[in-house]
């Protein structure tokens, strides 16, 4: 029998790394890229079902795309108890970005300390190859420093994008079969 599994999907970082970009690319299919920055004020909610490979479920990923100006912190961290899995994201050509995603991910989980949430660690704008400051090595160690996947994307070229999504879709998707089978296991 198809299951559905809802999965809230924080996205966290900087303002202008492109964090709605990323939500809205993958939103679309790849169908739209916003052509003007508009920054997000609060909290913008999308949701797209991913299907699991090998099964007959899926996962509803409520997206919350949360501002990343330090004005609205209060305000989006209502929006941000109890979330499913997280998506950090930084721009490849800036290294305050990069630097603040310690900032971000504690945020992020100081809502629910008790709790290994699983995330990912997405460097945007990968296109803007030559003012690149930020070497994949750099992510990749902070990534794994903080129990985290590491991936690389370019919202505006549309360029592995999905990737991250379908990773922490998967990653939700074991945690619930894990629990199913726990139970299982005690009856």
């Amino acid at each position: 029998m198809p299951t559905t599994l809802r999965c809230k999907c924080v996205i966290v970082g900087d303002a202008t790394v492109g964090k709605s970009s990323i939500a809205q690319v993958f939103h679309s299919d790849g169908s739209h890229f916003p052509k003007n920055y508009t920054m997000t004020q609060g909290v913008e909610v999308l949701v797209k079902p991913v299907n699991i490979p090998e099964t007959t479920d899926s996962v509803e990923m409520y997206i919350y795309d949360s501002a990343g100006k330090e004005i609205f912190s209060d305000l989006v961290r209502r929006f941000w108890d109890h979330p499913s899995v997280v998506i950090v994201v930084f721009d490849c050509t800036s290294e305050t970005s990069f630097s603040s995603c310690k900032k971000w991910l504690e945020r992020i989980r100081s809502q629910c300390p008790d709790i290994q949430i699983p995330g990912a660690l997405l460097a945007n704008k990968i296109d803007l190859d030559q003012r690149r400051v930020i070497s994949p090595k750099a992510g990749k160690e902070l990534a794994q420093s903080n129990k985290l996947e590491y991936f690389e994307c370019s919202a505006k070229e549309m360029q592995n994008v999905d990737t991250p999504f379908f990773y922490l879709a998967n990653e939700f998707h074991k945690l619930y079969q894990e629990r199913v089978e726990l139970f299982d296991s005690l009856t």
